[in-house]
Parts: C-alpha cells; sequence; structure tokens
C-alpha cells in the first residue's frame, strides 16, 4: 500500500477518531487516503485553532488525536496550541506534511527543519525518511503521548515519503501498566502525616489526567485533611465538602496561600510545577511536602521533598490511606476560617444589577444555570483570574484553562472539542473581547459541524489583564485598548444567534436562552473590571506604603530612595504567627527578612533570651544578600503580623536595579566602617 495509506491505518488502529486540521499542498496524499479511512476530518479555519481542538480533546478523554498542518507557515500556525497541549499535559499527535527529501537538504520553499521547529514544544519528535518505519513511529508516538506525564508528539511526513509503496502493517497497540508504589516509602510518608500538626492536600492536573478523583477524596475524608485544588485540579475535591479550601494560584497572596503557609506538611498530589510555583506557598523551605504522581519529583529549591510515592496515583492513594488509618486530623478551627472567608467573596454580588456587570456576579449566575457535568472553558485574560477564583465545580475535568502556556485564542476551539466529546452536554467558552478574536474564525467550524456551543464574551475594550498587572506595578496603564465589532452583527454573519446582555438582573436568563437557541450561540457581556484592582486591594491588609515606610526603618535600607522600597513592598509576603511559633531556627539556612508590623518576637542564642523585638522593628534582614546560617532562633511571643522578603526574589530585583544595589552597597560600607572604628 502507498505510505500516507498505512498511516491512516496505523492511526485506525490507535483508536483515533478525527483529525483536525488544515489542508495543503505538501500533505496531499494524506488527504486523499482520508477518503478511505474511517477517521473523521474536520477542516479548521485556522492551524492554532485545530492544534487547541486536539489539546482539549486529549484532556477531556485521555486520548491523542491528530492536528495537522502542511510545512512552512501551516506548520508554524500549529506551535501555540500544540505547546499548550504539551505544557498542560494534553495527549495530542501532530502531524506536518513536508518538502520531498530531494530538496530538504537545501534553501528551498517553504522548507525548514521543523522537527527542530518543534523540539521544544513536544515529548518527541521525528521525520520518516522510510515507509516502513512508519507502524514503529506511531506506535512510539501514541505511546510517548500517553505515559505520564501525557504531552504532545510530532510526526513529520515528507510528500515524497508518503508516495512511496510498502509492505509494513500496523502494529497493535498494548496497555502500559501502571506502577504500584513503594511500601516502605508510604509508611515514612504515613508516619509524617500522622505526626503533622496541620497537613494540608495539593491536588493539582495529575490528579485529574490519572482518574483518581475518588481516591483522593476517600483518603482527605477518611483523615478529616483540607484540600485546595490548583486552577488544572479544579473538581478534584468538591466544593461542596466542608474539607474544600478552593482554589489556590491566583498571582496574590489569597486566603488560600495563607492558609498553606500555616501548615506543616504539604500533600502533593498530581501537582505539575508549572500550575502554580512553590516559591509562593513554601518560602524559606519550612514545610514537609510529600510528593505524590506517576512522575519524580521535578527539582526546584522551594519543592525540597521529605518522601516521594511514585506510582499509579490512585493506588498511591489507597496505600497512604491503608497506612494512614485512624489517625486524628487536623482541628477545623486551623482551615474553616479561610473556607468561610472565600465563601463570604462568593456570595458578594449575587444580587448586583446595573452594568457593566461584577465578574463575580457573572459567575455566580453560570453556575446557577449550568449543571456541574456541563464544561466551561476559559480562555486567557482578567476573566481567567476571576474564574479560577470564583467559579467552582463538583466534577472533575469540567472547567478547562489554559494554564502551563497561558495561550489566549484557547477556549473557542477548545469548546468545539468539548461539545465533539460530550455532544449531550451544555459547552461554554468564556472569553475577553480581546482572546476571543484571536480565533474568532473558528466560528465558522462549530457552525458547518452543528456543534451548539455557546461563546460569552466579556467586554471592556481593553487588554484587561494587562491593565490590572500594569496598575498593580506602576499605578497606571499603557497601550492596552482597542475597538470591537458590532457583536450583533458577527454573530449573524456566521449565522449564529447573537444576544447583549443589558442589565446584570438579565445575565443567567439570558444565557438560558443562548442554549436553547438550537444553534451556536454568542453572548456578550459588558464588565466591570473596576473589581480587578478591589479584589487585589483586598487580599493586602497591609497596605504597600505601609510596608514602604517600615522598610524606611531598616537598618539595611535606610536611606534606599522610596522607589527602591516600593519595589521590595510588592514583592513581600503578609503572615501572621500565633504566640509561641518558631519563626525560624539558628544554624537552618537564611531565606527571608521579616517587617514586624503587629506583636513582638523573642530572639534567642543558644536557648537563651538575649533580646525582644515589637513593632517597627525587623529581624533576619542579611538572609536579603545571603543563605548564610541564622546566628539566632526566633520565636513570637505574642500574635504577631510581619512582612516577609524571599532573599532571591530579593536578588533578582537587586541585579535589575543596579542603583538599588549601589545604595544598599553604601549603607554596608558604612556599617564596617562603623563597625572597624569601634
Amino acid at each position: 500500500m502507498k505510505a500516507s495509506d498505512l498511516l491512516l491505518r496505523c492511526l485506525e488502529a490507535e483508536g483515533c477518531e478525527y483529525i483536525f486540521g488544515v489542508p495543503g499542498e505538501e500533505n496531499a496524499d494524506v488527504m486523499m487516503s482520508l477518503l478511505d479511512s474511517k477517521i473523521k476530518f474536520i477542516v479548521c479555519r485556522h492551524e492554532q485553532g485545530a492544534a487547541f481542538i486536539a489539546d482539549v480533546y486529549g484532556r477531556l478523554t485521555g486520548k491523542p488525536v491528530v492536528c495537522l498542518g502542511t510545512l512552512g507557515p501551516g506548520a508554524t500556525n500549529l506551535l501555540t496550541g500544540v505547546g499548550d497541549a504539551n505544557m498542560d499535559r494534553a495527549p495530542c499527535i501532530v502531524l506536518t506534511g513536508q518538502a520531498s527529501t530531494s530538496r530538504m537538504h537545501k534553501e528551498s520553499h517553504q522548507a525548514m527543519d521543523l522537527v527542530k521547529v518543534f523540539e521544544t514544544c513536544v515529548k518527541w519528535g521525528v521525520s520518516v525518511v522510510h515507509p516502513d518505519s512508519i507502524p514503529e513511529i506511531v506506535r512510539k508516538a501514541f505511546r510517548v503521548a500517553t505515559t505520564d506525564k501525557y504531552g504532545a508528539c510530532h510526526i513529520d511526513l515528507p510528500e515524497d515519503v508518503a508516495k512511496r509503496q510498502t509492505l509494513a502493517q500496523p502494529i497493535p497497540p498494548r496497555p502500559v501498566p501502571r506502577s504500584a508504589p513503594n511500601p516502605e516509602i508510604v509508611a515514612t510518608a504515613a508516619d509524617m502525616i500522622r505526626n503533622a500538626e496541620f497537613p494540608v492536600i495539593l491536588t493539582g492536573n495529575g490528579t485529574l489526567r490519572n482518574h483518581a478523583s475518588d481516591q483522593l477524596r476517600a483518603f482527605a475524608r477518611q483523615n478529616q485533611i483540607p484540600v485546595l485544588n490548583t486552577f488544572m485540579g479544579k473538581g478534584g475535591f468538591p466544593p461542596s465538602d466542608p474539607l474544600c479550601l478552593f482554589t489556590i494560584g491566583l498571582g496574590a497572596r489569597d486566603w488560600t496561600v495563607a492558609c498553606v503557609e500555616k501548615s506543616d506538611c504539604v500533600i502533593s498530589v498530581g501537582f505539575d510545577m508549572v500550575e502554580y510555583h512553590p516559591k509562593a506557598w513554601n518560602k524559606g523551605n519550612k514545610k514537609n511536602i510529600i510528593h505524590i504522581d506517576q512522575s519524580a519529583a521535578e527539582i526546584d529549591d522551594n519543592y525540597r521533598t521529605a518522601a516521594e510515592i511514585v506510582g499509579d496515583i490512585g493506588l498511591c492513594m489507597n496505600a497512604l490511606a491503608d497506612a494512614t488509618e485512624g489517625m486524628t486530623g487536623p482541628s477545623p478551627e486551623l482551615y474553616a476560617p479561610f473556607r468561610e472567608k472565600m465563601l463570604e467573596d462568593f456570595r458578594r454580588h449575587d444580587d448586583d444589577t446595573g452594568l457593566p456587570v461584577a465578574p463575580q456576579k457573572v459567575l455566580s449566575d453560570v453556575r446557577r444555570v449550568m449543571d456541574d457535568v456541563d464544561i466551561i472553558l476559559s480562555d486567557v485574560g482578567a476573566h481567567k483570574m476571576w474564574i479560577a477564583r470564583y467559579l467552582q465545580t463538583e466534577e472533575p475535568n469540567t472547567i478547562q484553562m489554559s494554564n502551563g502556556f497561558c495561550s489566549m485564542g484557547f477556549a473557542l476551539p477548545g469548546a468545539i472539542a468539548a461539545k465533539i466529546v460530550h455532544p449531550d452536554r451544555r459547552v461554554l467558552a468564556i472569553c475577553g473581547d480581546g482572546g476571543v478574536m484571536m480565533n474568532i474564525q473558528e466560528l465558522e467550524t462549530a457552525v458547518r459541524e452543528k456543534l451548539n456551543i455557546v461563546v460569552m464574551v466579556w467586554e471592556d475594550s481593553q487588554y484587561g489583564l494587562i491593565r490590572w498587572k500594569q496598575t498593580a506595578q506602576f499605578g497606571k496603564w499603557s497601550h492596552i485598548d482597542f475597538t470591537n465589532p458590532d457583536w450583533m452583527k458577527l454573530a449573524d454573519a456566521f449565522h449564529m444567534a447573537g444576544f447583549m446582555v443589558e442589565d446584570a438582573a438579565d445575565v443567567g436568563a439570558t444565557l438560558e436562552k443562548a442554549f436553547t437557541a438550537g444553534r451556536p450561540a454568542l453572548v456578550v457581556v459588558p464588565i466591570d473590571y473596576s473589581q480587578n484592582m478591589k479584589l487585589t486591594a483586598s487580599l493586602k491588609d497591609i497596605p504597600v506604603d505601609v510596608v514602604c515606610d517600615a522598610l524606611g526603618n531598616v537598618d539595611l535600607f535606610k536611606g534606599l530612595p522610596k522607589q527602591y522600597r516600593e519595589m521590595m513592598a510588592e514583592e513581600m509576603d503578609e503572615r501572621t504567627y500565633e504566640p509561641g511559633a518558631t519563626i525560624f531556627s539558628e544554624g537552618e539556612a537564611g531565606a527571608e527578612l521579616f517587617v514586624i508590623h503587629e506583636g513582638e518576637v523573642v530572639v534567642e542564642v543558644g536557648g537563651q533570651e538575649v533580646a525582644r523585638i515589637g513593632a517597627g522593628g525587623a529581624f533576619g534582614e542579611m538572609a536579603a544578600l545571603s543563605a548564610e546560617p541564622r546566628s539566632a532562633t526566633i520565636r513570637a511571643s505574642a500574635e504577631t503580623t510581619v512582612s516577609a522578603l524571599d532573599g532571591p526574589a530579593f536578588r533578582t530585583l537587586v541585579s535589575s536595579q543596579p542603583a538599588m544595589g549601589l545604595a544598599i552597597a553604601r549603607t554596608l560600607a558604612q556599617r564596617l566602617a562603623k563597625a572597624t572604628a569601634k
């Protein structure tokens, strides 16, 4: 048979049901072979859209499908969606056309080394140089793509190889057995959990990817340990359970982060480092981290594991449940207040009216209109932050977002995949007016394929997330404005139903009309993004200017211009320590500087009290410059509120601001001169 025919037979043997893509000249043989294949080809309007569709299909099914493009620009158009699938661990096969092998060695029309182009965006990639190798290549691509951690694999097929004859046959797929955890490591981890005063569970993408939500829930409930879901782990543990502390990952010190800061043991289940970097929740490396995943832990300075249980996550959780049976969980007093704070926030805008509409109100109504098994996809923008924090779900894999790669243009094509996989469920793509325009052409694909998705656009005529970030950092914003089309005319041009929300009270009813329109629908909501900075302010109990002034009282930073102290204040985290709590111990590596706002600490050397420091004072300041061992133990003598500055973050800031470094160097020189004079 022809090589392109063999390729399709191999894809069929793997159970591949769809190819999404754009036909081209150099993949013409594959397109002709599709005429005799049971695989359905769906024509997309841009290769990026095709890649995002394949990405979400892989997330929801755990099975790879193919996104296809021709060589040159067709291939490079696939890159963003492929990178997204790979970084968010979705199985996906990328198939690119390629120039004939007779011209690949020289300058040639549209030709480039596509294996190298895709190398950083896939787990494995190869160019087919002989048709007889196609069965092995396809089998390996599917196996690598579905071996944890899942990801994308790339097959590059030159046009002359696609035409050649071969007698090779497909290789039947074989399941890869899942490994069981090491009993000794399970026992070690169980002892740590039993001895912890306040353990918490952090569950991520891997829990959903490994279909281990049931085992996770059983373990948490057995031992009464509270659970936080990452953005990608939403639905791993249900928000209706009193043990659920909702979602962690917002780029601010939310109540969830404050709770993790209080914990002494983090049970990390299926957590991918790209989801929410541990430097945000494990500064100072104070916590015992128990890593549970199909893969060994990534090496990171703030993710120093005390135990690693590697194997099938479901089997690991069952084994750990057996080993911890009968233990006493942490007191609800340690975590229930954080849950209540979040619930208060969730309820605050339920009854809003008027325009523009608060993000919280929109999401409250979205949740009321949609069942827990329905699927919501978030694009990237300010709305993603609101969805991540406020929109909850009881079921795994029902809220999807681009997290690791964080790519705009994800949600609309992703909704097409969700409707293909679950035609009986409601599917909603929530997009900003910036992101939706990046793949707006795929509305035609949805209409043509009769996939009745609803696309909700939050309209503010700005790149809202960029304004939010710029305002938080600089107090002003730059070049974020644009104009929008007439949305209702746009919907009509695509033969869709179109709805404009004209009152906050109408959000739910309008969304219901869109879902019952009998065709794809567009819903536009004028959004009140003044709520962005209000959220940022509400999560900072201690204003930046107060921290800035406090830094001016620290010997090391006296005389440092205010603009540099403001930069440092933005980097500092707020913490509260209970009476008697040890903040750091003598001899351990220095990692942070602390400024006291309320309360008092005791300084101990060799077990003896040598000093006390109260509000307005600072300690551990030399740790901002180096990781030398601590010269004393610091304990809170009363409830103490501090701001903490991470040493590595400070050193990075100094390296980017040479004038700041010079000012601090002058202070150190003056201090050294005084010490020498004495």
